[in-house]
């Protein structure tokens, strides 16, 4: 059976499709016949991904907005189940990262965090809720390493992504009787522009250099890495796997702070 079968026909929401892993997912999904709808703030961006996905053969939509917006995320679903039909799948990829201790960090930046990373993602499944019923289709989220382990002076950014953890096991078992399976990837360092687009890590080749010794397996991974692993939880092939937070990470989860 050709890959391209695993996703033809079938609506698929992404958000944070601008860039990083989310833009990794929704091509990836174009390439494998899905009807794909791009959601995130930047237009332009976005533009350029349902290019791309056309390109392939794919369909897309193109969905701006905050999506940390209630209304935005009734907005997208709405949008994509009027234009594809009921969403077969979602992808959460939307994120940001922040650093400071706990000590050190902002009320206004730890909600920043929070807003962005937990309760967007809330939204979106709860938007996305009634059409992933009617297809029994399939959510993830996009977590982090940092969910499962401290990291120092990251405090908002790793308590956000084991909320996000735990609502998926939540939601997992919410679903699980209307025939919807609910699962995260948890990836170490990827090489995005996560950690540059707010300046979080002063030098980044450094940083991602150093990633040789802080990731067991030897280096850092791609987002197009993650996506796979996305894409295989999103398809039928995963049929009997929910609640599910998976590591992707080259080991770093095994190996000690440093």
């Amino acid at each position: 059976m050709s890959e391209r079968i695993r996703f033809s026909g079938r609506a698929v929401l992404v958000t944070g499709a601008s860039s990083g892993i989310g833009r990794a997912c929704a091509l990836a999904l174009g390439a494998e016949g899905a009807r794909v709808g791009v959601a995130g703030r930047r237009r332009a961006r976005l533009e350029e991904t349902a290019t791309a996905i056309r390109k392939s053969g794919g369909e897309a939509l193109v969905l701006e907005g905050d999506v940390r917006d209630e209304a935005v995320c009734k907005r997208w679903a709405l949008a994509c189940e009027q234009a594809f039909g009921p969403l077969h799948g979602l992808v959460n990829a939307a994120g940001v990262l922040g650093n400071g201790a706990i000590d050190t960090t902002e009320p206004a930046e730890w909600d920043r965090v929070m807003d962005s990373n937990v309760r967007s993602l809330y939204l979106m499944t709860r938007a996305a809720a009634e059409s992933l019923k009617r297809t029994k289709g399939s959510v993830v989220n996009l977590s982090s390493v940092g969910g499962t382990r401290p990291y120092g002076g990251l405090a908002a950014y790793c308590v956000s992504k084991a909320a996000v953890d735990m609502i998926t096991r939540c939601a997992a078992l919410d679903f699980a009787p209307h025939g919807v399976r609910v699962n995260a990837v948890n990836p170490g360092v990827v090489v995005t522009e996560l950690h540059t687009v707010t300046q979080a890590v002063a030098d980044y080749p450094a940083f991602l250099e150093r990633g040789k010794s802080t990731h067991p397996i030897g280096r850092v991974g791609t987002a197009e890495e993650v996506a796979s692993l996305i894409l295989y939880l999103l398809s039928d092939d995963a049929g009997w796997i929910t609640g599910a937070c998976m590591p992707i990470d080259g080991g770093r989860a095994l190996a000690s702070a440093r």
